[in-house]
């Protein structure tokens, strides 16, 4: 295992004309962390990871692996594994000839090759497919095999590039908690590439948010980086709490009515006013801001803690068994509530939420968050 560290590392394809694709970036990986890359299309998290393993030069910044300067060291020495979102494996060869040939190439003891595929192929439950060849294996088993022929290399980090964006809905799921049980016996520093938000937050200790370079005024493209439950209870911007959360957060737009140190009244476009667990001591009466609400912190107008109330027209509901969502029109602007399985909600109908002031995000014209001063609990 080794810790990675990321210092003002900037990418640039065709510097001087082209934009940047990564800029300003810095990160602090701590040995045997499992950080996952989240963001959209085009934000470089791929790039980022393709950086670390030395497939991508870096054009300026530094990179450091186990506390050693990696800019200039050609990635076979850099002591990193890495899984690719195709699997790339050898057709003509078994499942154990897959596994091994890495180590077959760098000249490694064959007993220790032995061991080492061994213990891959029982990690991986893949002991009972050892001699087959990979058009005889599910998607499922030919990404185990990917991640194994990396796991036999014994690396300090070990990189994964959207490596379950093959496999269907079931297959995901199981999958990444074999990738989940895999970190929890190894312990690996593991870096994961992901366009799947809900990937991230159940497989990482922590997690980095990137978003696309739009201008050049633009300082860098690393949103935050923190703990899962951090990103979500405490979104530094209005882009990552859009982004962490699933449904996404409901924005509404308004202004500040009363700032305050613990709560702040805002009145919406709709003319309806709340009120929030907001710090808003920054900000004064008449600033344009956006409210954020996510849909699991909705509650129902009988419920004590429902302090505000927001009525929107019922466009579709959901009816998923154990929960039920709700897609509602308030003010021109979609807004997701999830409610009580057995909850009515008829097409076009008038539908009422509750909304507690603690569930209530707060962001300014510019899209920083206030600091809330409380935080929502379903208990």
């Amino acid at each position: 295992m080794a810790d990675v560290k990321i210092d003002h590392l900037v990418k640039n394809y065709n510097p001087g004309v082209a934009r940047d694709v990564l800029r300003d970036i810095n990160l602090d990986i701590k040995e045997g962390e499992f950080v996952v890359f989240v963001g959209p299309s085009g934000c470089g998290k791929s790039t980022l990871l393709r950086a670390i393993a030395g497939l991508d030069d870096i054009t300026s910044g530094d990179l450091y692996i186990g506390g050693k300067r990696m800019n200039d060291v050609p990635p076979v020495n850099r002591g990193v594994g890495m899984v690719f979102q195709s699997y790339a494996l050898y057709p003509h060869m078994t499942v154990r000839e897959n596994l091994a040939f890495g180590l077959k190439i760098k000249k490694v003891d064959k007993v220790i090759a032995k061991e080492r595929v061994a213990q891959a192929s029982a990690m991986l439950g893949l002991d009972s497919f050892l001699e087959r060849k990979p058009k005889a294996l599910s998607g499922g088993q030919r990404q185990r095999v990917a991640i194994g022929r990396a796991l036999v290399q014994h690396p300090d980090v070990f990189l994964l590039d959207e490596p379950l964006s093959n496999l269907d809905a079931a297959l995901r799921v199981k999958t990444r908690i074999e990738l989940a049980r895999m970190h929890q016996e190894r312990g690996s520093t593991t870096i994961y590439v992901t366009h799947d938000q809900v990937e991230a937050m159940t497989l990482a200790n922590k997690i980095v948010v990137l978003s696309p370079l739009t201008d050049d005024g633009a300082a860098s493209n690393l949103e935050q980086f923190g703990p899962p439950l951090d990103l979500y209870h405490a979104p530094a911007n209005r882009f990552v709490a859009g982004f962490i959360g699933s449904p996404k957060m409901n924005f509404l737009d308004g202004m500040i009515e009363e700032a305050g140190e613990q709560r702040t009244r805002i009145k919406l476009d709709t003319g309806i006013s709340l009120t929030a667990s907001v710090d808003s001591r920054r900000g004064r009466a008449g600033d344009k801001v956006e409210v954020g609400i996510r849909p699991e912190h909705t509650v129902m107008l009988d419920d004590p803690r429902a302090d505000n109330r927001i009525t929107g027209t019922v466009q579709v509901a959901e009816h998923l068994g154990a929960e039920t969502f709700v897609y509602l029109e308030v003010g021109g602007k979609d807004f997701t509530v999830k409610v009580r399985p057995e909850t009515p909600a008829a097409p076009q109908s008038q539908f009422d939420i509750g909304v507690p002031t603690d569930a209530c995000y707060l962001f300014d014209a510019k899209g920083q968050a206030f600091p809330r001063t409380s935080r929502f609990s379903r208990t």
